[in-house]
């Protein structure tokens, strides 16, 4: 049994994924070449699992730094995890194939191991990260998310993507897909923020009944991109009571917000770019929190998101105007 499948979670498919993976996203102020070395530290210290996207425009330094770690033997390709998502640009199912031929060429890979919807609002076509208008309002587009869903089978028939999920669903679109007249493959995770301000225990209980995986980014609080997040969020990793728990077992606020997610059932990314921190937040299998630390962690939920999509605001499909 290899040290990762330990750590891993059976998807309803049957894939293996790991429970702990790396977050690739990146403010663009921090240069390209970032995403590319982190991600080599990250699979020398033992990450496995990356995530990754289109939209973050980072593919072709991540996935050099992965082909990197194969060709000098430290991993084979079975041994990566890669998580791409689909733009909502590319929502239309016409567009949904060579949306992920986009990604797997900058990578230089053969298939992806997930691809996930990345957010239900479809938005106009085109290369445009954010489309938008003369007056700078993000232009949307009208797409039933189940046409969507049936392209991203297909590319799963393909062979381009082993597993197919979605990120950023409330549980009514969920229900939308798992619901669809001859579904063939039902989400295998939906990626969501989660942290203790957010536990998203409601949505974390749907998606368990239906056998699919709760993905957890923003596990650490965010890296407040002006663009995405408000200046005076709060700092989660300077909360007093994970500080305190953190103290107690002799670790790191960020490992103990982590911890929390694996004991929950959560599949959790970790975001970060630094040696030390890519080191510190993969030590989280040699502890555990007590029934007592976990009852305190779930009473700092206060349903706080840091990512908000406020572009997408207007937009019928907007995910998080239900309570979950």
């Amino acid at each position: 049994m290899d040290r990762n499948r330990c750590h891993s979670v059976k998807l309803n498919d049957g894939h293996f994924m790991p429970v702990l993976g790396l977050g690739t996203y990146a403010s663009d102020d921090t240069p390209k070449s970032k995403a590319g070395g982190g991600t080599k530290v990250a699979i020398d210290v033992g990450y496995r699992h990356i995530d990754a996207a289109y939209a973050y425009q980072n593919e072709k330094e991540v996935g050099e730094a992965i082909r990197e770690k194969i060709a000098d033997g430290t991993v084979k390709r079975e041994d990566i995890f890669y998580t791409t998502k689909l733009w909502p640009t590319f929502f239309r199912p016409e567009l949904v194939q060579s949306a992920l031929e986009i990604s797997l060429k900058k990578l230089q890979l053969d298939y992806v191991d997930l691809f996930i919807m990345h957010a239900p609002c479809a938005m106009k076509p085109g290369e445009e990260i954010l489309p938008t208008d003369e007056s700078g309002k993000i232009i949307l587009d009208t797409v039933d998310i189940r046409d969507t869903w049936e392209a991203l089978e297909k590319c799963k028939d393909l062979g381009l993507a082993k597993s197919i999920g979605v990120s950023n669903f409330n549980h009514k679109q969920l229900e939308m897909i798992l619901n669809k007249p001859g579904l063939k493959y039902k989400p295998v995770c939906n990626q969501v923020e989660c942290h203790p301000y957010l536990n998203q225990s409601k949505l974390l209980e749907f998606c368990k009944s239906k056998d699919i995986v709760l993905v957890a980014y923003s596990a650490l609080g965010s890296n407040r991109d002006p663009k995405w997040v408000d200046s005076d969020s709060p700092f989660l990793l300077e909360e007093p009571v994970l500080k305190a728990i953190a103290k107690k077992h002799n670790r790191s606020p960020a490992q103990v917000a982590l911890r929390y997610q694996l004991q929950r059932g959560v599949v959790v990314l970790a975001k970060s770019f630094c040696d030390k921190r890519l080191k510190e937040n993969i030590q989280v299998f040699d502890f555990e929190l007590t029934p007592e630390d976990m009852k305190a962690i779930d009473g700092l939920n206060r349903n706080f998101r840091y990512a908000r999509f406020q572009f997408v605001a207007n937009h019928p499909n907007y995910p998080f105007s239900e309570e979950y």
